[in-house]
């Protein structure tokens, strides 16, 4: 239960003079004194102060005293606790009848909290009032068009203006809005308890920094964009001009983030303790992304551009080579693939060390690198044994004859490209083509190998001794396949490339043998046909 300080309805003072005091209208001299005092002391205690620009009253001015009759103020009296009487609408009045009672619970109530420190009346009329006084300020100012004007005065030159001068710019539009809130509430609350009113003044400064914060939220994350932004066109410009990359990061970090520092700096406010960490370990973790995010961009360009190079590199050598068919063919891709991937793999290595990178991150690449060289080679390879029969009658029509080991050079174009040679491990693929297909040393099985289910043919299998699957281009029985398909399309060829040559040996049996033709030019044709006669 508390208790009741102060009734919010309005009350009315009714002075009352007590006999006549003659026809002027005016009251006693003697009371003339008291009457004034007691009017200040209403003024001073009023909840609403008297205007610093109305002087205070130093006489009661020319008061007129009306003349009611006795009978008219016997009944006000009478009837003061009525509805339009002189104390107004009593709702709280106890009745005559029931004072005795009232008295012993207002006592009860004053003995019930006879122990609460309760403030001075002048102190709790000083809390509401300032505090109402304050909100109204506050409201005022920020609606104030002034104050619009003056807010976007600021924005536009005097914080450009500021930032040359050692008071922060957000330090000085909090100045003035609150210097504007402080003026219109010192002269309000100037006649109340100064404490209550010092406490309400920095309640006011409390609600000016809130309402600013939103604003000096807004600008650190403004702050923090510029900066991210600064960021990424110094990176781009610092790699543009063929600066490393990992300490092209480092210096426009550094700067990105002095510059952002600067900016918080300028954007305190030292009336309030507010943290920019929040925002500034954010910028650091944007950076750090845009960073890793060009890293791996950059990383991927720079290994796709050594890729291509590779590619290029090795392409068109190892189809060559391979279209060639020589013995010595892929011992010359394998001293070709060596040289090019260690060329490439130097310079890897040169352009590789801008990013600071780990030793292992390192080698990993350029295993990479090895491993795609490796690959460009196996796939050509594999591209071309797929036109291998193009090949081979390529061969045939530009050279119809043997090598000096009598073996067709078709055929040991076909064992050239039978398998992939780059690790040097040797193979036997040669020997067995030419004792299967041209010396016909070994055959198909016979009819009793084949109802054992044996054989003897070394074509009739899908691998070759001493070379593993992935290394196959040309398995032997497509070797033996490839090498029936030839020999069909190139027979014709062949025949008739022997009947032109037997009709040659015909025509040159016509010609006289060279005796003869000595004995001619010495006899004469006529004397050596009569001596064949």
């Amino acid at each position: 239960m508390g208790i009741q300080v102060e009734d919010p309805r309005p009350k009315f003072l009714v002075p009352v003079f007590a006999g006549n005091h003659g026809s002027s209208g005016e009251p006693h001299p003697k009371l003339r004194g008291p009457i004034l005092a007691q009017i200040g002391r209403i003024f001073e205690w009023n909840c609403s102060p008297w205007p610093a620009a109305t002087p205070r009253p130093s006489c009661l001015g020319r008061l007129r005293w009306t003349h009611h009759k006795r009978e008219r103020k016997r009944d006000g009296f009478f009837h003061s606790i009525s509805p339009g009487g002189l104390a107004g609408d009593r709702r709280g009045v106890v009745p005559a009848s029931a004072f005795s009672f009232s008295a012993q619970r207002i006592w009860k109530v004053i003995k019930e909290n006879k122990d609460l420190d309760l403030p001075a009346h002048k102190v709790m009329v000083a809390t509401v009032r300032c505090e109402e006084i304050a909100n109204q300020k506050f409201k005022q100012s920020i609606h104030d068009e002034g104050w619009s004007i003056l807010a976007t005065y600021l924005s536009e030159f005097i914080v450009s203006v500021l930032r040359a001068c050692t008071v922060s710019s957000s330090d000085f539009i909090l100045y003035v809005l609150i210097s504007l809130m402080h003026h219109g509430y010192d002269m309000e609350a100037i006649y109340f308890d100064e404490g209550v009113r010092n406490s309400k003044r920095q309640l006011l400064e409390s609600i000016a920094l809130d309402f600013v914060y939103p604003v000096y939220s807004a600008m650190l994350r403004h702050l923090s964009s510029k900066a991210l932004e600064d960021f990424q066109v110094r990176l781009e410009q610092s790699l543009n001009k063929g600066e490393g990359f990992a300490s092209s990061v480092r210096t426009c970090a550094q700067s990105s983030m002095l510059e952002f520092e600067k900016g918080c700096a300028d954007a305190a406010i030292q009336q309030a303790n507010w943290d920019a960490s929040k925002v500034r370990e954010k910028l650091r973790r944007d950076i750090d992304a845009h960073a890793s995010s060009v890293h791996s961009a950059k990383l991927t360009e720079l290994n796709s551009n050594y890729e291509k190079k590779l590619s290029l590199s090795l392409s068109g050598p190892v189809e060559a080579l391979l279209e060639t068919g020589a013995k010595d063919t892929w011992a010359l891709i394998r001293k070709l693939l060596n040289r090019e991937t260690e060329v490439a793999v130097s310079k890897f290595s040169t352009a590789v060390a801008n990013f600071e990178l780990d030793n292992e991150m390192v080698a990993k690449m350029k295993q990479h690198l090895k491993d795609y060289a490796r690959n460009v080679v196996e796939t050509k390879a594999r591209e071309e044994a797929g036109k291998i029969m193009i090949h081979m009658k390529d061969r045939f029509a530009t050279v119809f004859n043997y090598d000096s080991n009598s073996m067709p050079r078709s055929l040991k174009l076909l064992s050239t490209m039978a398998a992939i040679r780059l690790d040097e491990k040797p193979d036997n693929i040669e020997n067995v083509l030419v004792s299967s297909l041209v010396d016909g040393t070994v055959t198909v099985s016979s009819s009793q190998n084949r109802k054992l289910g044996s054989s003897t043919d070394p074509l009739a299998s899908r691998s070759w001794e001493e070379v593993s699957s992935k290394d196959t281009l040309i398995t032997p029985v497509q070797c033996k396949s490839l090498w029936r398909q030839f020999k069909a399309e190139t027979e014709y060829s062949v025949t008739q490339a022997i009947s032109a040559q037997e009709a040659h040996k015909q025509s040159n049996n016509w010609l006289p043998p060279p005796w003869a033709k000595m004995a001619m030019i010495v006899l004469g044709f006529n004397e050596f046909m009569m001596l064949l006669k």
